[in-house]
């Protein structure tokens, strides 16, 4: 009974060992840094920090857009930064801050308002493919998960959740792609906060994804020195730590699996 279980324990690992995903150029993990709601802080002081970084990021955007700051996200997709959908109007779950509830749409409605968003974004952007976000990291509408109505719609491949610092992923396998988890900052988080998520990232081998809003500014806002000190240590990590957008990870993740 022993050898039995052993032998069951080997194979177990030896499963895990065979799903783990080797990434580009030996690095140890990879981290997505995405920034959500379209914020100014975003474009003044996190785009900034990220230029002298030479690290590139993912934007969810809503259409809290206009002819200032249009151009300004336009560049940074001619850059290589990645423009996700965030929705139009960021429905969610009825709150003193949140202009526009949830509690009114329909499934049907929402997936109506991302793909109304895809078509805005392309018009900035010219690109056909782009991950999605869930407001308030919520998958509600009407009170009724809408993530399968999303799937059956197909319109995005990739979709980012919320969650905290356990959001480690190493098992692709079996992830669910339109249930992506992040790690949901609350703002205030220190620079040694978020580092502590990308080393254990780093020891698990897996993909770290951060979800920001407000960089020295707007809400659920982190300072800029704990911004700036995040990208310090994934700057002193390069040869560890691949830094890069949320769909080029996943699609990286993805063809992984494929090949295996």
């Amino acid at each position: 009974m022993k050898k039995i279980l052993l032998f069951g324990l080997l194979i177990a690992a030896m499963t895990t060992q065979a799903q783990k995903i080797q990434w580009p150029d030996q690095k140890q993990a990879v981290i997505v840094l995405t920034y959500d709601d379209a914020l100014l802080s975003q474009l003044d002081v996190a785009v900034p920090q990220l230029q002298r970084a030479g690290f590139k990021a993912t934007f969810f955007l809503t259409a809290d857009l206009n002819y200032n700051t249009i151009p300004r996200w336009r560049t940074l997709s001619q850059q290589g930064f990645e423009l996700g959908n965030h929705t139009i109007f960021h429905p969610c779950l009825p709150t003193d801050d949140n202009a526009v509830s949830s509690a009114s749409y329909t499934a049907y409605g929402m997936i109506r308002e991302i793909d109304y968003m895809n078509d805005f974004l392309f018009a900035v952007d010219g690109k056909m493919r782009r991950p999605f976000a869930y407001p308030c990291a919520e998958t509600l509408a009407g009170g009724k998960d809408y993530v399968d109505t999303l799937r059956k719609y197909g319109l995005s491949s990739y979709a980012r959740v919320g969650g905290d610092t356990s959001a480690v992923i190493t098992d692709f396998k079996h992830l669910d792609l339109l249930r992506i988890p992040s790690y949901g900052l609350d703002g205030g988080e220190t620079g040694q906060q978020l580092i502590a998520f990308v080393k254990k990232v780093q020891q698990r081998g897996g993909m770290g994804v951060i979800m920001f809003h407000g960089i020295g500014g707007d809400y659920i806002t982190i300072s800029k020195e704990a911004h700036q000190e995040l990208l310090n240590y994934l700057g002193k990590n390069k040869q560890a730590i691949w830094v890069t957008t949320f769909q080029t990870a996943m699609d990286y993740a993805m063809q992984s699996i494929k090949i295996k």
